[in-house]
């Protein structure tokens, strides 16, 4: 099993439009962050998680010929709005693609994407099966494949994370609760958001990201969903304490067991 981090910036994305702070003008292709997403890649599958307004440019960029499930973690338009670009993937693989989400969640995506539920969609149209999950109940999403969904507080908002075996994705948390730390135990990948180092209403902060990481005690946290006041890249790894790394677009991670 693989993670590939396809996006590990903030809903702006880095560069931010109009900024010229050093990270929005550095040459290191580090410090360029798409919109934040990732894929989980188990033998033949290949499984989404969030698809925002970037997902077109990241398909591209990492040649990915085959999507077979997406999991969203929330209905914020940095994390759904690139959905109606899996029509690519619906001719190729001549599938409805299977979405999975929270009611609320599939409920937006019925609302942002009404013309793709009308009785008779005009032809080309996304096609879609959306999938209600619950953070109470884990799912077998391909055999063998268990997903099991975390409870994760956005602010106000209650989100999803996940685990897939050995390696947790959480993007977009300010709180975790003992319920969602008990599923986090034994990890060897997690993958964590921390947004600045000034607090924040609705995501964790550097300092809230290394204390809930040390928590956790993954064998490798690695942080995203960073914003330009993060700081350069090339600073980042050399000031994080051990086994905390800063992503980066692209970063591929492996796991020592699949399930």
């Amino acid at each position: 099993m693989k993670i590939t981090l396809l996006g590990t910036g903030t809903s702006q994305g880095i560069p931010v439009i109009g900024c010229r702070c050093t990270v929005c003008t550095s040459d290191d292709p580090r410090d360029d962050r798409l919109r934040t997403s990732a894929l989980i890649s188990i033998g033949e599958y290949n499984i989404l998680i969030d698809a925002g307004p970037d997902f077109r440019q990241q398909m591209l960029i990492h040649k990915i010929t085959h999507i077979d499930a997406i999991l969203l973690t929330h209905e914020h338009n940095d994390h759904i709005i690139g959905l109606d670009d899996i029509r690519p993937f619906n001719f190729r693989q001549k599938i409805d693609m299977p979405i999975y989400g929270q009611r609320r969640v599939l409920d937006d995506i019925r609302l942002k994407f009404a013309y793709i539920f009308v009785e008779s969609p005009y032809p080309g149209a996304p096609r879609v099966v959306l999938n209600e999950m619950s953070y109470h109940t884990d799912l077998e999403i391909f055999p063998g494949i268990i997903v099991q969904p975390i409870h994760v507080m956005h602010g106000t908002l209650p989100i999803l994370g996940y685990r897939i075996g050995n390696l947790a994705y959480i993007t977009d948390a300010s709180d975790l609760d003992q319920t969602a730390l008990k599923k986090l135990v034994g990890l060897d990948i997690l993958i964590l958001n921390a947004l600045q180092h000034r607090k924040h209403y609705s995501h964790f902060s550097y300092d809230e990201a290394i204390i809930m990481a040390q928590n956790i005690q993954a064998e490798a946290t690695y942080f995203t969903h960073m914003s330009h006041e993060m700081g350069l890249h090339a600073d980042m790894e050399h000031n994080f304490p051990e086994k905390i790394f800063p992503a980066y677009d692209g970063l591929v991670i492996e796991t020592k067991d699949v399930i």
